[in-house]
């Protein structure tokens, strides 16, 4: 197995899940999944741990999500009108978590879908470690709400 294809293997299904949380729909999560890693072959970047290489990619596959809901011509529809993909587990918390705000919905996955703690969040994304913990803090409450 050659590098490339260990890096797929090793994160495609964390990469996938983030970036449906921004999505909500398959077809457009597979397209932003499939640039994120078009990106890293394009790049020829060369990583000094895994764990650099993951972080790479959830910050370049978060990046993308949010550069194509910037554009006018992207329209936001509901989780209802969609099937979650077979790449997810369905649970009863999961649309709550995609209605969040974007800006907590990929800190609340990787806490607590991907296990990772703020600190690591923040040197993932690139934000200062109090930011992370008031998004944490935030979306808790707002989850606490639509959950009761």
């Amino acid at each position: 197995m050659d590098e490339l294809e260990r890096i797929f293997e090793e994160n495609h299904k964390t990469i996938y899940k983030i970036c449906y949380t921004y999505m909500k729909t398959a077809a457009e999560t597979e397209d932003c999944v499939q640039e994120a890693f078009v990106k890293l072959i394009t790049s020829g970047k060369k990583f000094e741990s895994k764990e650099h290489e993951k972080a790479w990619l959830i910050r370049t596959a978060t990046n993308i999500c949010k550069n194509i809901l910037r554009h006018w011509w992207q329209k936001r529809e509901n989780i209802e009108n969609h099937h979650l993909s077979e790449n997810f587990e369905n649970d009863d918390t999961l649309a709550v978590v995609l209605d969040l705000p974007t800006k907590y919905k990929t800190v609340v996955y990787l806490y607590y879908y991907e296990g990772y703690d703020s600190t690591e969040i923040a040197k993932i994304l690139q934000k200062p470690n109090s930011t992370i913990r008031n998004h944490l803090h935030e979306a808790r409450k707002i989850l606490k709400e639509a959950i009761q």
